[in-house]
């Protein structure tokens, strides 16, 4: 009954590994440090991941709207299957068509499968790419003046470790967002008031913006991709809230000012 985490170490991931753990169900971990070692880019390394599995936690990096992320889902899903497989639990991003499509892939699988479908982490800003943004004071980015429900990351751990530990969830599709819309001034304001510090949000141009990342040590591609991601999914289409944690595990999503408040110790070192 192993239960196989991909992006084990990430930020989803770890936090799915480290509630299954406590639950004590067996855990591997497919990152490219663990043993077996796992690397989406190197699909020598997937069979191995994959012996003596039953469910899968299946998270892609960087982003299921990137470039080979379709093609990469597509055939693992098929290898796990092949392998024994029988549930899978998809991390998808809201609003992505080619997220959806790599969801069409898992739900015509023949296994069990739920589709947990998120909008923004609010842990992008604590742990990830905008974390040092934050630390600086001025968050720029090519964003337009367009709400979002930002996650927690903690809800998505919840719903996806009860989905791949618990029966009456195949079959579902869990739309998991905040309970409320926030641009990105907006999330600014929430920082700058958890932390009482100046917080300001700067919309950049996507090439300043890719610029900027590249200069810091990200990707040319991976910046690329960042960049699309803002431009395109953030143009409207996902400024309304689901109900998809409360339909999960009955109980309401976390405030982006709740996260705030308890994460400020982060942002004021």
């Amino acid at each position: 009954m192993t239960i196989l985490v991909l992006g084990g170490t990430g930020k989803t991931g770890r936090r799915v590994a480290d509630r299954l753990t406590a639950l004590d169900l067996p855990v591997r971990i497919g990152s490219r440090s663990a043993v077996p070692a796992f690397d989406w880019q190197d699909r020598s390394t997937w069979p191995g991941v994959l012996d003596g599995v039953t469910t899968v936690y299946l998270s892609y990096y960087p982003d299921l709207a990137f470039p080979g992320a379709y093609d990469d889902i597509k055939a693992f899903t098929e290898l796990a299957v092949r392998a024994g497989v029988r549930r899978l639990v998809l991390l998808s991003g809201r609003g992505e068509p080619e997220a959806q499509a790599s969801e069409r892939t898992v739900q015509e699988s023949g296994a069990e499968w739920t589709v947990v479908r998120c909008s923004w982490f609010m842990q992008n800003f604590s742990e990830d790419f905008l974390l040092g943004p934050v630390l600086d004071g001025v968050v720029a980015l090519p964003a337009a003046d367009v709400p979002e429900p930002f996650v927690d990351v903690e809800d998505i751990a919840d719903v996806a470790v009860a989905a791949l530990s618990q029966n009456g969830h195949a079959g579902r599709l869990y739309e998991l967002t905040g309970p409320r819309l926030l641009t990105f001034a907006e999330v600014a304001g929430e920082l700058a008031k958890a932390t009482g510090r100046q917080i300001i949000f700067v919309r950049v141009s996507p090439e300043e913006y890719v610029a900027a990342a590249v200069a810091q040590g990200v990707t040319q591609e991976e910046a690329e991709g960042m960049s699309a991601l803002f431009t395109d999914i953030l143009d409207g289409r996902n400024a309304s809230v689901a109900d998809g944690v409360r339909q999960a595990l009955g109980r309401p999503a976390r405030d982006f000012t709740d996260f705030a408040a308890a994460t400020a110790p982060v942002w004021n070192p």
